[in-house]
């Protein structure tokens, strides 16, 4: 798949004056539900309305979804509101249902964009549509499985499409309830920049406190608009109450927003950027050149083990090293995510360095 300009036509069609806003609850619970959020909804940023219509969990035995029945909800939402409607499709059979309502976006869930079988199905059964599909993330960070979703679409004629960025889930205890991981994030706009690209701060975070941080990071890495998911009642919410926000919250938090520019012709700004970015040049080189004095001195260690037989991984040694540089990371004001995150991956390639000397 190429980047085209074409891509991004159903969205610049909008003609909006501020990001794409997609909101609505988690799932539509009732009719009375759906309709009182859709209710509040109207006349504010949201374009589309979006309800869980179908909600397999990860364990049986919560909610799961009313089922069809809920599409009438959202078909009575477009009726009384004006409002476009978007809801998740995971089969043959849940797109010939949402078709049939008039669903103007589907999306395919993280769990189902793991799965190339899922999304040839929903390829197959969408072949041609004028209707919207967006594909979020898969559950694992896999940019290449991510793109596979999007091309499959389009090689079954599907035009106007987009991408979900709804954060990875990990081993690890983080803040968030899928780590954003923006890195991958900002490959697939770098790979596609006319690709219209969606943050989900609630899956993110898991948590309403933090909707607002991850919304305006999403937006200052030029994001095009975002899936927020919004209750009258989140605490009473029959699922992910945790990470809805009230319809009111919503506003304020779309008030509070910053757009930031693309860019600016101001020569003063252009030229202090230049000479910033020329001193970021220099010190990415200078960090290249000492993680490659770093690794030679690994060797030289790996030769010692190799000569007195020790084993590779030293695991005090390693844990004492992760502990301290996590210390002096706040000295220099570096989140613990990210001094993980770098003395891992030096780490594990001191420990490959070593492997290739210990086994030559």
């Amino acid at each position: 798949m190429e980047n085209k300009k074409e891509l991004g036509n159903w969205l610049n069609e909008l003609n909006l004056d501020h990001p794409l806003v997609i909101a609505g609850p988690c799932s539509a619970e009732t009719e009375e539900q759906v309709l009182r959020i859709a209710h509040e909804l109207k006349d504010t940023d949201v374009s589309y309305y979006r309800a869980g219509i179908w909600k397999p969990r990860t364990r049986p035995g919560n909610f799961e979804g009313v089922g069809a029945l809920g599409l009438k909800w959202l078909q009575k939402v477009k009726a009384e509101t004006g409002l476009k409607t978007a809801t998740e499709v995971a089969n043959r059979a849940h797109v010939e249902l949402a078709l049939e309502h008039d669903i103007d976006l589907l999306w395919i869930g993280a769990r189902s964009t793991v799965s190339p079988f899922i999304v040839q199905e929903i390829a197959d059964a969408l072949q041609g549509t004028d209707k919207i599909v967006l594909v979020k993330n898969p559950v694992n960070p896999d940019l290449a499985l991510w793109l596979g979703a999007v091309e499959r679409l389009a090689t079954a004629d599907i035009k106007n499409l987009g991408v979900i960025h709804r954060g990875f889930s990990s081993y690890e205890k983080t803040k968030y309830r899928n780590t954003p991981e923006w890195q991958m994030a900002i490959e697939l706009q770098t790979k596609f920049p006319d690709l219209p690209l969606i943050n989900d701060p609630s899956h993110i975070t898991g948590n309403r406190d933090m909707i607002f941080d991850v919304s305006q990071t999403a937006l200052d890495l030029n994001f095009d608009g975002l899936m927020i998911e919004t209750h009258f009642d989140p605490d009473n919410a029959w699922s992910d109450a945790a990470q809805q926000v009230t319809p009111a919250s919503l506003v304020q938090i779309m008030k509070d927003l910053k757009i930031r520019k693309e860019s600016t012709p101001e020569v003063a700004y252009n030229d202090q950027l230049k000479n910033l970015r020329a001193q970021i040049d220099v010190m990415d080189n200078q960090l290249l050149e000492t993680l490659g004095k770093r690794m030679k001195v690994s060797e030289s260690i790996g030769a010692l083990k190799k000569q007195e037989n020790v084993a590779v991984l030293q695991s005090k040694r390693w844990n004492e090293i992760l502990g301290k540089m996590v210390l002096e990371g706040e000295q220099h004001n570096l989140s613990e995510e990210f001094i993980l995150k770098l003395f891992k991956a030096v780490h594990q390639e001191s420990i490959n360095h070593q492997e290739l000397i210990l086994n030559k």
